[in-house]
């Protein structure tokens, strides 16, 4: 991807980062994939988790009992470091910019994962792995269609482990044919763990991009 931040970051290994979205469920499948992750990972996890906004939110330091990376909130303007998990602030939509710095913004509603996708597929080209976790509605399932099309990866959580109510989520994503692999969630953190950390494994078994999901979305823009 001809001027993008994977194009200079390639050397270092396949993927450039790790994109998360979770709703109902979330909390817990969030503490039970990140306490999978070995200290080890050096790619930077980026996690949407819906909830309300708010000046005390402590996901970031709840989830960090159980995970042997460090935990942060996602800070607006800053890039994103190497092996930490960036916690998105309740009810704020994150994208990248050109130079991978990440722009936040408070927002209503429940789509804060699909810009989050669609940018980072933009900025970091194949270099983006997306998975879609436990939650209801369809959050994710447009921005699977960006990552799938910059050649990126994209997983989802299975119906057995997301119980009926936290199926849907992952269900309009896979529904849109660019999941590459539906696992439940312990297999799914070892499979994050493995494209990203073991020689070769990036180049493992993916579906072909259906032909109507061959545009991708526009990197959204912000004001202000």
């Amino acid at each position: 991807m001809s001027g993008s931040v994977h194009s200079a970051a390639a050397p270092r290994g396949a993927f450039d980062v790790v994109c998360l979205v979770a709703s109902l469920g979330g909390v817990q499948a969030y503490g039970k994939l990140l306490e999978r992750l070995p200290g080890a990972f050096d790619v930077p996890v980026v996690m949407v988790q819906h909830r309300p906004d708010g000046t005390d939110d402590r996901l970031a330091p709840v989830l960090a009992r159980r995970c042997a990376l460090p935990v942060v909130p996602l800070r607006h303007g800053r890039r994103l470091t190497p092996g930490a998990v960036h916690v998105v602030p309740g009810r704020t939509r994150a994208v990248f910019d050109a130079e991978g710095r990440v722009s936040l913004r408070r927002v209503a509603g429940h789509r804060l994962a699909d810009d989050l996708f669609a940018s980072a597929a933009q900025v970091f080209g194949p270099g983006v792995i997306a998975a879609v976790l436990t939650g209801r509605l369809d959050d994710g399932a447009t921005g699977v269609r960006s990552v799938k099309g910059a050649g990126g990866r994209v997983l989802a959580q299975d119906e057995a482990s997301c119980g009926e109510l936290g199926f849907q989520m992952p269900s309009a994503a896979i529904a849109t044919g660019c999941v590459d692999f539906v696992l439940p969630l312990e297999v799914l953190a070892d499979a994050l763990t493995a494209l990203v950390m073991v020689p070769g494994a990036a180049g493992m078994m993916r579906v072909a991009l259906p032909p109507w999901a061959r545009v991708t979305m526009p990197r959204p823009a912000f004001a202000g």
